[in-house]
This record gives structure tokens, sequence and C-alpha cells, in this order.
């Protein structure tokens, strides 16, 4: 939500809500889902929900400030811009590890996805950077020469 936002005070505000109402509507329709199809409804509780969702709002803030350093250009924002794939990849990744283990091929094949697409997506972030760089210094050392 930082990212999309101008003032870094609008990037603070709506991605704490916006995070906090993602992690309310996941422990709704997890506690939902569970009670109809035997799921695990860890942390669907009242109280866990209310926790996890003040906790949310709270670490919200830092992220949408970061949010909004990756609107930086080139080299300087692209690692905030990295954060938001390499940390998919890293939660899906423990994710694996446990819910590997378990019979669920559905859950195993959504996790690789995200796996994957987190790092081609990373990939494709860290290329357009240089490129743009390479491009940039290219075009200012031919309009040296001019003139």
């Amino acid at each position: 939500m930082g990212y999309f936002r101008r003032s870094k005070i609008e990037s603070v505000v709506l991605a704490s809500l916006g995070l906090a109402v993602g992690v309310v509507a996941y422990y709704l329709t997890k506690g939902i889902l569970a009670s109809l199809g035997g799921l695990d409804s860890s942390g669907a509780s009242s109280s866990g929900i209310f926790l996890w969702g003040v906790l949310a709002f709270f670490f919200g803030a830092p992220l949408g400030f970061l949010g909004n350093l990756a609107q930086a250009p080139g080299i300087g924002g692209l690692f905030f811009r990295l954060l938001v794939p390499l940390v998919a990849f890293y939660e899906t990744s423990m994710r694996l590890e446990t819910e590997a283990r378990g019979p669920s091929q559905v859950v195993l094949g959504t996790w690789t996805t995200v796996r994957f697409t987190a790092l081609a997506v990373a990939i494709a972030m860290v290329s357009h950077t240089v490129w743009g760089w390479w491009r940039s210094r290219r075009i200012r050392s031919a309009g040296v020469g001019v003139g």
C-alpha cells in the first residue's frame, strides 16, 4: 500500500489499516472453513483475531513506510522493492517445511508456485533496474561528446 501513495503519512496509515483488515479477514475465513471442513482453526478464536489484528496494525506502519521508500527510482529503491518477493519466498519456504509433510498436494503445489513466482518477480525487478541503469549510463556517455 505504501508504494502507491505519495505521502509517507498516508502510506503508513493505509498500510496499517489494510494489513489489519487483511489479517482479520484471513482468520475469519479460516474459522469459517474450519467449521465446514475440519481444517486447522488455530488462531481463529476471537481473542486470536483481536491479537493478530492489533499486531498487524502496528507492524503495518513500518511496512507502509518501507513501501513508500520503494518508490525511489533505480538502484536506490531496489532493496525496498525486493522486500515483498523475498519475504514471500522465505515465508513459503518455511511453510513448505511444515506443510509438505501433510497429505495435501494442493498445499504443496500452491506454496511451490508462490516460491517460483516470487523468485521470478525478484529476478525481473533486478533485471529491470540494471537495464535502466545501464541504458541511462550509455545515453549519458553518448551525450557527453555532443556539442
